[in-house]
């Protein structure tokens, strides 16, 4: 790992690691949300997903991270990021859910989300959330290429939600990932003051839009961790793991044969 102030570059060694560990979460977040049934409660997902972490032999990156206590984020309808699976809390053919997975092995960290439902005759409106939060995703990767900026993400990923008239969630943003869950740079979902660093072919990121049917604004619930709308309006996140290259980037959290 070669870390400049703010941006980290992964090797050739650490890259296979990586890549291996984005693969796992991969794997498992599909299989979460294969298992995931109205009438369970969310904290027996969070079990399921913690079996399914350790059947990797991997562990999982988000358990004890700053005290979080899941396995797994799990957020329901309005709840935006870094839900906590709870009995109580029963799934119903109506929710939408969204997954947040990572998973750290051999000393590679995999980090991706998904958010889905359990039916197909869902509101035009939550269908227009879920199809262009993952389209405003696929638009940001599409400008992580060697040369642009980080801004240049930024900028896609905003355009795409602004032209869903969706909002976009400015307090939680994208960011490096790699060796450590967490590493610079942040990636926003809008054009902000700063550039960002250029971007360079070792540099690993995780882009993952938040956006929301209503307003941007958010607020932290009483357990210190659940992100929820101001306005209670539905939210969105799909993230990716990319791997900038020569080429075209890389998405190190598709679901391919290892």
């Amino acid at each position: 790992m070669f870390m400049k102030r703010n941006y980290v570059i992964h090797t050739g060694e650490e890259i296979p690691k990586i890549r291996y560990a984005a693969q796992l979460t991969a794997g498992v977040r599909d299989q979460i949300k294969e298992l995931a049934r109205p009438g369970m409660s969310t904290y027996e997902l969070d079990q399921i997903a913690g079996t399914l972490i350790g059947d990797t032999g991997g562990t999982s990156a988000f358990l004890g991270y700053n005290g979080f206590p899941g396995n797994v984020c799990i957020s329901v309808n309005d709840e935006v990021v870094h839900g906590i699976g709870r009995p109580d809390r029963i799934l119903c053919e109506t929710d939408i859910v969204s997954i947040d997975v990572g998973i750290n092995y051999d000393g590679g960290i995999g980090d991706t989300a998904v958010t889905f439902t359990f039916c197909d005759d869902i509101q035009e409106d939550v269908k227009r959330l879920l199809e262009h939060t993952e389209k405003s995703l696929y638009a940001g990767i599409a400008k992580a290429k060697t040369g642009n900026r980080v801004r240049d993400i930024s900028k896609a990923v905003e355009k795409a939600a602004k032209a869903a008239r969706l909002g976009v969630v400015r307090e939680y943003v994208g960011h490096g990932c790699g060796t450590k869950l967490h590493e610079p740079p942040e990636v926003p979902n809008f054009v902000c003051s700063q550039r960002g660093p250029k971007l360079r072919p070792g540099m690993i990121l995780a882009i993952e839009p938040m956006l929301n049917l209503g307003t941007y604004k958010v607020f932290t619930e009483a357990d210190r961790w659940t992100v929820r709308t101001v306005d209670g309006t539905l939210s969105a996140h799909f993230e990716h793991m990319v791997l900038i290259t020569e080429n075209e980037p890389e998405i190190l959290t598709w679901p391919k044969t290892m």
